[in-house]
C-alpha cells in the first residue's frame, strides 16, 4: 500500500470489466475500529476495510456479508459471501480485509485477480 491508513473514510476505486466505480470506504485500522467493524449494524453505506487483517467472523452481526481478501499490493485473493454467525478462514497471503453488503461486490466488479485502489479522505484524485 505504501502508506500507513488511519482510521477514517474515503474511497475503495475498482477498475475493472464494469468500468470504473467508486465505492464509498469506512477505514478501520486501529484494534479497536478493527474489532467493531460491522457488528452490530443493519447496513453499510459503500464498504470497510480493516487493515491489517487476514481473517474475519460475523458472529453477532445482523446480516450476510461480501468478503474480499487482499494482499500486500491491494490485488483480491478471494470474495466470499458469508452469513452471520460463521468464521472464515484465515487466508496467508491477505494483509487486508473488504467487508460490504452480500452481493454489493459483484456489481462493483470486484473478484479474484482484480486491483483496487483506496483513497483515504484528504488524498488527491486523479
Amino acid at each position: 500500500m505504501g502508506r500507513r491508513l488511519r482510521d477514517g473514510r474515503g474511497l475503495l476505486v475498482v477498475r475493472g470489466e464494469v468500468g470504473g466505480v467508486s465505492v464509498p470506504l469506512e477505514i478501520a485500522t486501529s484494534y479497536r475500529a478493527r474489532t467493531k467493524g460491522l457488528l452490530g449494524r443493519d447496513g453499510v453505506d459503500g464498504a470497510i476495510l480493516l487493515s491489517p487483517a487476514n481473517s474475519v467472523h460475523t458472529f453477532r452481526m445482523r446480516i450476510p456479508i461480501d468478503v474480499a481478501y487482499l494482499d500486500r499490493d491491494l490485488v483480491v485473493i478471494a470474495v466470499r459471501t458469508m452469513k452471520p454467525g460463521r468464521l472464515g478462514m484465515p487466508r496467508v497471503r491477505a494483509r487486508h480485509v473488504v467487508e460490504a453488503e452480500a452481493g454489493a461486490m459483484v456489481g462493483w466488479g470486484l473478484r479474484g485477480g482484480v486491483r483496487v485502489e483506496v483513497l483515504a479522505e484528504g488524498d488527491a484524485v486523479e
